[in-house]
């Protein structure tokens, strides 16, 4: 049964303006979330490589909830990458950060794939600044990695292989106080069961702004896609 509270509910202490506000204060974090109902190209800045057959391209496909389709050209190393425009969104060492996404690719050996947070770069796959998931070529397991001006912390996180054509969550939270360890930790998630945890934040890109990144480049001369279910980043004020 549904718990009603009909003068409303506050997350603000009593004397902040917006303590009688009958909802959640929703200015306590920013965030950036799309379920794909819809999909805008000229919000991203997008970086595309066709060698191969064909025409990489970005649409909206049929799937439950709303999905985004990406499509590569033919040819070894194609690449189709999606960066939001406008770096939003930056790593504090004092606050709450959070990320998670679902997709899927139709090879998960031969294919690269970054999904998270990076400084806009046309190569996303070897980005200077960044707190993001990185599959490469030849690896069917991903990476959690955390990096700064071109230094990363690639995480020791034992992750599961993903498999072909199925759907996969990776999350990460970064809590500057962890309460089991008085320090700060990133945590890693993988189908929102936690795999690890990172606890080094000498690579954290805190002079940096990061933007929403994710797309696939080819691992061999065959069209591979990336199909995303949604795309979540937030950050504490």
């Amino acid at each position: 049964m549904a718990t009603h509270f009909p003068n409303g509910i506050s997350n603000r202490t009593k004397g902040h303006p917006l303590f009688n506000y009958p909802y959640m204060d929703p200015t306590k974090f920013y965030t950036y979330f799309d379920d794909f109902f819809e999909f805008h190209s000229g919000i991203y800045t997008i970086t595309t490589v066709e060698g191969g057959a064909g025409s990489a391209t970005e649409a909206i496909t049929d799937g439950e909830g709303g999905q985004l389709l990406i499509t590569n050209a033919a040819g070894d190393d194609d690449l189709d990458f999606l960066q939001l425009k406008g770096e939003a969104f930056k790593w504090n060492a004092s606050k709450r950060m959070f990320f998670t996404a679902k997709f899927k690719t139709s090879d998960v050996t031969q294919t690269d794939i970054v999904m998270g947070l990076q400084v806009t770069d046309a190569s996303p796959l070897d980005v200077d600044d960044g707190i993001y998931f990185l599959k490469l070529d030849g690896d069917n397991t991903p990476d959690f990695v955390v990096e700064k001006d071109n230094s990363s912390t690639l995480s020791v996180v034992e992750m599961d292989a993903m498999t072909n054509d199925t759907f996969v969550t990776l999350s990460f939270e970064y809590d500057p106080l962890d309460v089991a360890t008085g320090g700060s930790v990133f945590r890693v998630y993988q189908d929102d069961v936690q795999v690890g945890e990172v606890t080094s934040t000498t690579n954290a890109p805190d002079d940096q702004e990061l933007t929403l990144s994710f797309g696939i480049q080819n691992g061999e001369a065959v069209a591979k896609t990336l199909t995303i279910d949604f795309i979540l980043a937030a950050v504490e004020r």
